[in-house]
């Protein structure tokens, strides 16, 4: 019991004095790590910028990109339009009505004279070689041209009589009655020519005064900026020189259509007349041939 008590106050002694000499030793093992540290920092340190550089990809190139501007036109007919004041606007419409009337006579007109011409062929196959007067007039289509003068010419050799017509004889009665159907027909093919050749003749001089007009604004405006620079004056003139070639857009067709209708009229009247006087000859015939009663 006395050995036990001795082993274990010597391990007692033992393990205090390893203690005592752990925690003497401490504090100079402490500074020595501190003072070993900077040096290792030091010379750790270039090798990670290195290994980052290495591991970390090279950059790929970008293609450059390509970005496309969308520029709106600062001149033109909607500029024109926006920026005018009433007199420009008015004058835009004026000619804009002006160039419908004038195509739409010229549609018209030339399905009127197409039609005509037919009408006058198959006159010309029906009529002539029918029995009598009123069976041609029978076989021509009905609201035409050829069957108005046909009628015409007809109801008036059938009915000449009353106190005033008795004094003209039978012929020149139905002479003026033939003649009054191809004036008729005549009048009608004309109409709508008088708006072309008003259209022709005037609307050059609308657009002109359109140009006027514009430059006068475009003049007064630069006076008031008190600027002169080529953006200054292309832009406002060129827009009231549109005014110019407007008008001449509208006046060209309309010259042309006109020229054209009245030549191609002429010839059409030509048809017309020849079946007028055939017609009066007919007439004039099969009365001298009647039987008298």
């Amino acid at each position: 019991m006395r050995q036990l008590n001795s082993l274990s106050a010597r391990f007692t002694s033992s393990l205090v004095s390893i203690v005592l000499c752990a925690c003497a030793f401490a504090p100079l093992a402490a500074r020595a790590q501190a003072a070993s540290a900077p040096d290792g920092t030091a010379a750790s340190a270039p090798a990670a910028p290195v290994a980052d550089t290495a591991a970390a990809p090279a950059p790929m190139p970008t293609a450059p990109t390509t970005t496309k501007e969308s520029v709106d036109n600062p001149y033109g007919l909607n500029a024109l339009w926006s920026q005018g004041d009433y007199v420009a606007r008015g004058t835009l419409i004026i000619l804009a009505i002006m160039s419908m009337g004038s195509w739409y006579i010229l549609v018209t007109k030339l399905y009127e004279s197409l039609k005509l011409s037919s009408e006058a062929r198959a006159a010309h196959r029906t009529f002539f070689k029918a029995k009598s007067v009123g069976e041609g007039a029978k076989g021509l289509k009905a609201g035409s041209a050829f069957r108005f003068i046909a009628d015409t010419g007809l109801e008036a050799s059938e009915h000449h009589e009353g106190a005033l017509t008795e004094n003209i004889d039978h012929n020149s009665w139905v002479s003026m009655n033939v003649q009054r159907s191809l004036d008729d027909v005549q009048s009608r093919l004309q109409d709508g020519l008088a708006f072309l050749a008003t259209v022709g003749s005037t609307a050059p001089f609308i657009g002109l005064f359109g140009t006027v007009w514009g430059i006068y604004n475009a003049l007064t405006a630069i006076g008031i900026a008190g600027q002169a620079s080529i953006d200054k004056v292309a832009g406002p003139v060129g827009e009231a020189l549109i005014m110019t070639a407007f008008g001449l857009f509208v006046a060209v067709p309309a010259v042309l259509g006109y020229n054209w209708l009245v030549r191609r009229n002429k010839v059409t009247m030509e048809v017309v007349r020849r079946f007028g006087a055939d017609l009066h000859g007919i007439l004039m015939g099969a009365r001298m041939n009647a039987p008298a009663r």
